[in-house]
């Protein structure tokens, strides 16, 4: 007698595409439903960085001038996605809450506004890039013999990098009312046909670092064209009309606040990037390749948690500003459980394996000696990320974003920028491979005082959580 194989509820769940997100986030078990919404999310952040790591070995094939060109550029693409985190992320906060509060008119006015300004913010944004690429490319680590490689992918990756803008805004739009599925259908295909287009542009048509940036460019076509057919031909249960584009200050004011930390943590994120290439060049070219492909590598197991939280924030804001506290308690409790578990695996394994994945991604031994210290330091703490990431989401979610803000910018900006600046100028470079974990315990320190203090002094203005 054959037994007949059902699918488990929680993938029934996930494949059913009749069932409202909405009221799964309102009604759903906690542990299924942060999975159904951060799971998608996950595979999506993990294809992205997935895609910049092939991007990074394909180039590093072609030598290690071509591989700290990209190194070099790639905080550019930072800024724009702070453009698209500051109006999608903020956007995601109001709009849960409005969700949850049942005003859903209000909450496709707020995705139309957000949507259109990102738009306008990010073209200014590309003109003043192209206008002065040059000193701004050799600001950022470029020498002499990698200005060329660097100028070759930059304005194309300008381009890309522009489109990414309105890739995140509308995802970000998407999560908001639950269809994170829809952000991983368009991520995923946009980063597989980049996969595939890296080796035919750069090897098979011998395009070099301009056929990288081409691949991306591509792929980020592909994307936006996914995002389009959702929001303006599909299902989309929020509505982004030009008849919506009803800007407001008070509108503004909420986007903002919430958003303006995201900015300001890519913003500080892509500076302390070109920050660590500055300091770097000064011990070589190799240096410089080395910390650029640590970076990437690094970005696979932020990238994870990054998903999860974009799961976690419209789940928390829904129940918020719906007033459900004790179940707002229950997902912010669960979440740590579950990404503190996935950050200790990811820090325990990539400290062991360390050499050999720099062996994967590139041949020069001075490149492989240097990323595999540096990937063992940036790593060391890294489980520390995720306890403090979901209290900066949590607050960013409440719309309380200054204490969220502060939280959120802290690990990779505030406290990361000085560890560079003083630890390279007592330690050289070992100095700068140690700045990451420096800036790990500081953060961990902040998070937990202000959790604390948050708890402790403003018990009534705000939940305890």
């Amino acid at each position: 007698m054959k037994t007949r194989v059902s699918f488990s509820p929680f993938l029934q769940l996930i494949m059913n595409k009749n069932i409202s997100k909405v009221e799964i986030m309102e009604k759903g078990e906690i542990t299924k439903t942060l999975l159904i919404l951060g799971i998608p999310m996950i595979i999506s952040m993990l294809v992205t960085a997935l895609y910049n790591i092939v991007d990074t070995y394909f180039v590093s094939s072609l030598g290690t001038h071509q591989s700290a060109a990209v190194a070099i550029a790639f905080p550019i693409s930072l800024y724009f996605s702070g453009i698209g985190l500051t109006f999608g992320v903020g956007a995601v906060s109001y709009i849960s809450r409005l969700l949850g509060a049942k005003k859903n008119e209000e909450a496709n006015i707020v995705a139309t506004v957000s949507f259109y300004t990102s738009i306008i913010f990010a073209i200014f944004l590309a003109i003043f890039l192209i206008v002065f690429i040059r000193p701004i490319l050799i600001f950022m680590g470029a020498t002499e013999t990698v200005i060329p490689f660097a100028l070759e992918y930059t304005v194309i990756f300008i381009v890309s990098t522009f489109l990414s803008t309105i890739n995140i805004t509308m995802g970000n739009i998407a999560i908001a009312q639950g269809q994170t599925t829809v952000t991983l259908k368009s991520m995923l295909c946009g980063a597989i046909l980049n996969i595939i287009l890296d080796p035919l542009f750069i090897k098979y048509l011998a395009m070099g670092v301009k056929g990288a940036a081409i691949a991306t460019l591509i792929s980020q076509i592909v994307t936006l064209i996914i995002y389009f057919y959702f929001f303006f031909i599909g299902n989309s249960y929020i509505k982004i009309k030009l008849n919506n584009f009803k800007p407001t200050l008070s509108i503004y004011i909420e986007v903002i606040k919430v958003g303006m930390f995201m900015f300001i943590l890519q913003v500080l994120t892509g500076f302390s990037i070109t920050l660590i290439s500055n300091k770097a060049k000064i011990y070589g070219v190799a240096a410089v390749s080395a910390m650029g492909i640590v970076l990437r590598i690094v970005a696979l197991g932020v990238n994870v948690i990054f998903g999860f939280m974009k799961g976690y924030q419209p789940f928390a804001g829904y129940n918020y500003g719906a007033k459900n506290i004790n179940r707002v308690k229950e997902i912010t409790k669960k979440s740590i459980e579950i990404i503190t578990l996935y950050s200790l695996i990811w820090s325990i394994v990539i400290f062991i394996f360390s050499k050999e994945i720099m062996s994967i991604m590139i041949k020069d031994p001075e490149v492989i000696k240097i990323g595999e210290k540096a990937l063992r330091y940036n790593t060391i703490l890294f489980f520390t990320f995720g306890f403090q990431f979901t209290f900066a989401t949590l607050y960013l979610s409440m719309g309380k974003a200054f204490i969220g803000g502060i939280l959120n910018i802290g690990r990779q900006g505030l406290f990361l920028i000085p560890s560079i600046i003083i630890l390279n100028n007592i330690l050289g470079l070992k100095g700068i491979m140690l700045a990451q974990p420096a800036a790990d315990i500081i953060s961990i320190f902040v998070t937990i005082c202000v959790v604390i203090y948050f708890k402790r002094l403003q018990k009534r203005k705000f939940p305890t959580i």
